[in-house]
């Protein structure tokens, strides 16, 4: 418990996979928000059911919003990993009412298992997510 708090003091470290990782996260989104915002009609086709032009820009928002919540982490606020699970359940609602089946909207959740195993490695026997704040 000792050596715990004596990590917890040191300057905040992440390991540089969890860098690597929020860094895709910002690209990803980024570029997927675009794609909502710019190539729309294209990107709609793409999907089983009709989608409105309505409903692109909320996905839109959502990826603007993951570019945040990506920012937040970086941060050390805990509050973007929420920020995320917020979104993914939104996403999975607005893909289950477009008419994606379950399994593959569910696969959707997968990004936030993936980003807390992620925060859970260690950088000098500390877990990133025990510095978020």
């Amino acid at each position: 418990m000792e050596n715990e708090n004596a990590n917890l003091n040191t300057p905040k470290q992440r390991h540089g996979c969890v860098t690597a990782w929020l860094i895709l996260m910002i690209v990803v989104n980024a570029i997927t928000a675009l794609s909502y915002l710019i190539a729309g009609d294209s990107v709609s086709e793409s999907f089983p059911g009709s989608v409105s032009n309505f409903t692109l820009i909320i996905l839109a928002l959502l990826g603007i919003a993951n570019v945040i919540f990506a920012v937040l982490l970086f941060q050390w606020n805990k509050l973007g990993f929420w920020g995320f699970l917020s979104t993914s359940l939104v996403a999975l609602l607005i893909n289950l009412s477009i008419g994606i089946p379950i399994g593959q909207s569910l696969l959707g959740l997968l990004g936030i298992v993936i980003l807390y195993a992620v925060l859970q490695i260690k950088r000098e026997h500390v877990p990133a997510w025990d510095y978020l704040e």
